[in-house]
């Protein structure tokens, strides 16, 4: 007998790990990526007639952690309805008790991909702020991402810009996640209905190395908040700042907006994640940003590069009557 391939048995341990969903609504189209708690597979909605994502608890991580932190990102995504973040269609269980949720299916570019082929600093910069945008948002009902960078960020081919995997996300304790049926309601022992803890621990580290501020690295849960997803953004920042130029010097004015959000301190970094794009905005708009304390001969430049236009009406406006005044003056 020939043994298989170590390529043939990939391909039977991938088609033995794909779902079977229940009642014949979804039809496994092919794998989009994984990690080590899910795999996202393109899917066909029979009922509806399109594609969606839909992500599956890894085989391997079969449980009631896995299970559940499924479910809480479900939730969370369920109700951060806006443009920036993938909308939710569907969650369920599957025969074998694999949790799953069927989102959105989002193509196009990842920000890291996009700053690979190259990005200007004009680009980047809007692009971070339309991040912000949907991060506040997110924010503002009581949810942190923990795990934003440029993997995370998707650009779709007409412009929009979507804040992907929110798998470790954290719920503020009065985001109100009424009613939620896994992690968020503990028994009286502290543990959910599903045998796990409803929030993370301290001394749990969850998160990308590089893109994690201290406190999170750290493993100091009860210290994360807004202004831990602020630190991340403030390295996608520098990251972007840093392709876009080659070498040249960061701006004065934007170096300092990325020193404020990444600072180590949380109490010395923006609020959250509208302030930065406020500071961010102002920038692109050559006005002061909070976070920039102006030189003078720093304030000259900027006031002449955005009212250069008016400048140049009135050096011309000045030379045409000097030299009318010098012709007159000869006759």
């Amino acid at each position: 007998m020939t043994p298989l391939s170590d390529a043939a048995i990939a391909r039977l341990r991938l088609m033995d790990d794909q779902p079977v969903f229940p009642g014949g609504r979804y039809e496994v189209r092919g794998e989009v990526g994984r990690g080590g708690m899910g795999v996202v597979y393109r899917v066909f909605d029979n009922s509806l007639g399109r594609d969606v994502a839909m992500k599956v608890v890894a085989p391997g991580a079969m449980g009631n952690d896995a299970a559940a932190r499924l479910r809480r990102e479900a939730q969370a995504l369920a109700r951060l309805e806006h443009p920036g973040i993938v909308p939710v269609h569907d969650v369920g269980q599957l025969a074998d008790e694999r949790v799953y949720y069927a989102m959105k299916l989002v193509r196009g570019d990842r920000l890291d991909e996009r700053m690979a082929r190259g990005i200007s600093l004009g680009e980047g910069v809007r692009l971070v702020i339309r991040v912000c945008d949907a991060v506040a948002f997110a924010h503002a009902q009581g949810v942190i991402h923990r795990d934003l960078k440029p993997q995370n960020v998707m650009i779709a081919p007409f412009g929009e810009v979507l804040v992907m995997d929110w798998g470790v996300a954290k719920m503020r304790a009065d985001a109100g996640f009424a009613g939620n049926p896994g992690p968020l309601e503990p028994r009286a022992d502290g543990k959910s209905p599903g045998g796990v803890r409803p929030t993370t621990q301290d001394g749990v580290v969850l998160g990308t190395p590089g893109y994690m501020a201290p406190e999170q690295a750290a493993g100091t849960t009860s210290a994360i908040d807004e202004r831990t997803d602020v630190f991340a953004l403030g390295v996608i920042l520098r990251e972007i700042a840093t392709a876009a130029l080659a070498g040249a010097r960061t701006p004065a004015p934007l170096a300092s907006i990325i020193s404020k959000a990444t600072a180590p301190e949380s109490l010395h970094r923006y609020s959250g994640a509208d302030a930065l794009g406020r500071d961010l905005s102002a920038f692109l708009d050559r006005l002061p940003p909070e976070a920039h304390r102006e030189t003078l001969p720093e304030r000259l430049t900027r006031l002449v590069k955005r009212h250069r236009v008016a400048i140049a009406l009135v050096l011309a406006y000045v030379l045409v009557r000097a030299v009318m005044l010098i012709a007159l003056s000869r006759e």
